[in-house]
């Protein structure tokens, strides 16, 4: 039998270079190398606030480039994606579209940068690979607007009735009447001189009624 050797074969690690992951073995590590990315990717869940956002199954669209630099790997580009929002005054659904520009940064595990500075402050490699998932809730969430609308002069609901401005009109309106004038209301002029129409005595039309015969002789 042949001898076997003193050191197992290494398994080639398997990796998915598809969604957000990049996959940088190819790329290598030489200044300079570039590698572009152009890819679509549906995204299995919404992205954004909570009144705008990327919907979940809509399709982003990255047109990336990897550069190899002495410290990590240079991810640059654009990345574009429909979103969903509901207006914050007028509360109608609405389409759009958002863009953004990446420059970021992910350092080699090995390197001075990743030595120097704290988890939280630049991204890193892991196993050769890219996540550019976290990258692009933060800067989704940086570009929405936390008020949403659906046009810049949106004029929003009537306060009275709740309907949109959009469709109601520029002679939309409710008379308001003051409470602290509501108790005239009672009141109708007649011959210039104001009447209660809600005082014993009086007539429908807010005027005193003349005594009749009958009653005139029934009080002598």
């Amino acid at each position: 039998m042949p001898a076997q050797s003193g050191k197992a074969a290494r398994p080639r690690r398997q990796t998915i270079d598809a969604g957000f992951l990049l996959d940088t073995r190819s790329l290598g590590r030489k200044p300079g190398s570039l590698r572009t990315v152009h890819r679509a990717y549906a995204v299995p869940d919404k992205i954004g606030l909570d009144m705008v956002g990327i919907p979940a199954g809509a399709e982003i669209e990255m047109d990336l480039t990897m550069q190899s630099v002495s410290e990590g790997v240079l991810v640059m580009g654009t990345v574009t994606a429909p979103i969903a929002g509901e207006c914050g005054r007028c509360l109608e659904s609405f389409p759009d579209e958002i863009e953004l520009q990446l420059t970021e940064l992910f350092a080699y595990p090995d390197s001075a940068t990743e030595q120097t500075t704290e988890e939280d402050e630049i991204h890193r490699l892991v196993d050769d690979m890219i996540d550019l998932e976290p990258v692009i809730h933060d800067a989704v969430g940086l570009e929405l607007p936390l008020q949403p609308l659906c046009e810049p002069d949106c004029a929003g609901l009537c306060p009275e009735c709740g309907v949109r401005m959009a469709i109601a009109g520029s002679d939309h309106g409710h008379e308001i009447l003051d409470p602290r004038w509501a108790g005239l209301a009672n009141f109708a002029v007649t011959d210039g001189t104001a009447v209660d129409s809600s005082s014993p005595g009086t007539g429908a039309d807010g005027t005193v009624p003349t005594p009749s015969a009958e009653t005139d002789s029934e009080e002598k």
